[in-house]
């Protein structure tokens, strides 16, 4: 009984997996939906979906409320997840500005530890299949080590990653979009998103555990 309740608690208090994205086109969108599905099939656990205002070369980004979509993200976001998983398209083989812009803004949470031993995810979309999904997940993966969150991948166990002509990669989900807007998301890509955030969501209640 004791340990139910301990689990009871723990459960209450960090059962919200962080999907924070940033879209331009929506394609890196219908990624993060699909994490949060699998976020949410994990018993015990639900998806906080979030975003981040995008920003120009000549002004920061203005934090307002969103007229649609999910809300912007607050480092309070951070604070408050048991896991984050992170997406964004690919800009030169790196993350977006836009989000790169909101984790330079995490330093308080850094400071703090706020993130560390939480478990987090990485995904991505590009236009061309080399376009640097690879080298746009290791960026975002960078910053959430140095916040000491433990990195989960997408182990060949998911069949798809040996069957995929689309998206997919052991470090995180990818979209391909073959310079095509709109391109829906194939169902390879479908099922490696819903897996990876499937397992953040399991590593974080065996943590809360």
């Amino acid at each position: 009984r004791q340990t139910a309740r301990k689990r009871s608690r723990s459960a209450s208090l960090m059962a919200d997996i962080l999907v924070l994205y940033y879209s331009r086109k929506g394609a890196t969108e219908a990624l993060a939906r699909e994490v949060c599905n699998g976020v949410d099939a994990v018993p015990g656990m639900s998806s906080r979906l979030r975003t981040v205002p995008r920003i120009s070369a000549v002004a920061e980004a203005k934090a307002s409320v969103p007229e649609s979509g999910p809300p912007y993200a607050t480092p309070s976001d951070l604070v408050d997840c048991a896991g984050v998983v992170m997406g964004s398209p690919t800009n030169f083989g790196n993350m977006s500005a836009s989000l790169k812009h909101f984790l330079d803004g995490t330093v308080s949470e850094w400071f703090k530890g706020s993130a560390v031993g939480k478990p987090a995810g990485v995904f991505a979309s590009t236009s061309s299949l080399h376009g640097g999904q690879e080298t746009t997940l290791i960026t975002m993966a960078l910053p959430l080590l140095h916040h000491g969150m433990l990195i989960v991948g997408l182990p060949y166990t998911e069949t798809e990653l040996a069957t995929t002509t689309t998206g997919g990669t052991p470090y995180g989900a990818t979209h391909v979009s073959w310079n095509r807007n709109p391109d829906p998301l194939s169902d390879d890509e479908k099922k490696l998103a819903r897996a990876l955030g499937r397992r953040v969501a399991e590593v974080a209640s065996r943590l809360a555990d």
